[in-house]
């Protein structure tokens, strides 16, 4: 494995042939059964498949990490110079026989190139988009901006997929990855809002309080997805078993230098030893404390918009997903980090962030009200 050239581009082209064929279907489908619609229509449909195929990507790329399967393949973009496991088989028994509890194996290697197919047919997804949005940019309403950035954005993100492979796992990387794909979720998710408004949905006013706190709402969840990435990417989940407190302890022994040492390898402390296990209790502990923050605050925003009757679905959505979030982190600690409620905790918080986005991209504040008198002043 050593041996191995990180990069090697040679199935390069075998690879963009098999995202074109994942892509194919979901193309077809949305042209089928939208062929006669406007443009803006037909962009908006493919727009929401791109959006449920990326959300499902997040998902597999979760599965992907928690069963170690990141470095099955350790070079990129195909396996072993190979465009499946297949063509790689003795570079992968050779590895495996030398490393049987290693990284790769069969099945991780399966799994990785799944992932990176599926990833491949989502950027031709996107692609599609930013061409289609350029050809029709006289005929449709919203600004080739968003799919152009949308487009740019996957590149980055390839290119932090990348990156995962060839520098080991970097915790990172891993987690800008984790975050990278959230963030396509958003840009995706704030399309679909500009074409439904195109085709003359308006934007929900809310008060300026109100939509102060869905922004502030929507701040506080990247930065407790990103806090749960960086327990994830460090594989602190297990240094608090208990809950609610920690090691028996409502304030165990932490050291938040060494947990927050952004830039270091994977395992390492600051200084390149091994890093300690308070390090890992403060990078699992500070998630646990936010998480309060976080629960609270969705609880409060999901009251305040159920009352708006536009709001209403998504809502219930906010209530029930965090309380979803709540029941899966605790799980993770308390049972030992099952695969089902990892999972299903990292696809919660992506369906968070689909959820508020919409929130955030559909709704604007009121206008404030001219005061009486100034009406009276103004008036002729």
């Amino acid at each position: 494995m050593s041996s191995t050239s990180l990069y090697d581009l040679s199935p390069a082209l075998r690879l963009m042939i098999m995202g074109l064929v994942v892509a194919m279907g979901p193309l077809a489908w949305v042209w089928v059964h939208n062929k006669n619609a406007p443009v803006a229509q037909r962009l908006r449909v493919l727009t929401l498949v791109t959006l449920f195929l990326t959300f499902d990507l997040v998902i597999f790329g979760a599965f992907t990490r928690l069963t170690d399967s990141g470095l099955g393949c350790p070079d990129w973009p195909g396996c072993y110079g190979s465009a499946s496991p297949v063509g790689a088989q003795m570079h992968i028994e050779a590895a495996q026989t030398a490393m049987p509890t290693g990284p790769v194996t069969h099945s991780k290697a399966w799994i990785e190139m799944i992932h990176r197919y599926l990833a491949t047919g989502v950027g031709v997804l996107i692609l599609t988009l930013a061409v289609t949005s350029w050809l029709e940019r006289k005929r449709t309403p919203v600004s080739f901006w968003w799919p152009a950035v949308t487009l740019i954005w996957v590149c980055l993100q390839g290119a932090f997929g990348a990156l995962t492979v060839t520098m080991k796992l970097f915790p990172a990387i891993v987690t800008m990855h984790l975050l990278g794909g959230l963030v396509l979720l958003a840009l995706l998710r704030a399309q679909a809002a500009r074409y439904a408004q195109a085709q003359g949905t308006h934007a929900t006013l809310l008060s300026a309080g109100l939509r102060l706190a869905v922004i502030a709402a929507f701040a506080l969840l990247w930065i407790q997805i990103t806090l749960g990435g960086w327990v994830s990417t460090n594989y602190a989940v297990l240094a608090c078993t208990d809950f609610p407190g920690c090691q028996g302890s409502l304030w165990p022994a932490m050291d938040f230098s060494q947990g927050f040492t952004l830039w270091r390898e994977l395992g390492a402390g600051h200084d390149g030893a091994s890093i300690s296990f308070q390090a890992l209790t403060a990078i699992h502990y500070v998630h646990r404390l936010v998480a309060y923050l976080v629960f609270a605050v969705f609880l409060a925003l999901a009251f305040h918009l159920h009352r708006i009757p536009a709001f209403r679905t998504s809502a219930r959505w906010l209530a029930g997903l965090i309380v979803l979030q709540a029941v899966t982190g605790i799980s993770n600690a308390v049972l030992g980090w099952p695969l089902l409620a990892a999972v299903t905790h990292t696809g919660g918080a992506a369906a968070l962030v689909i959820v508020l986005s919409g929130v955030v991209f559909s709704s604007r504040s009121q206008a404030p009200v001219p005061h009486a008198s100034k009406l009276m002043t103004d008036s002729p």
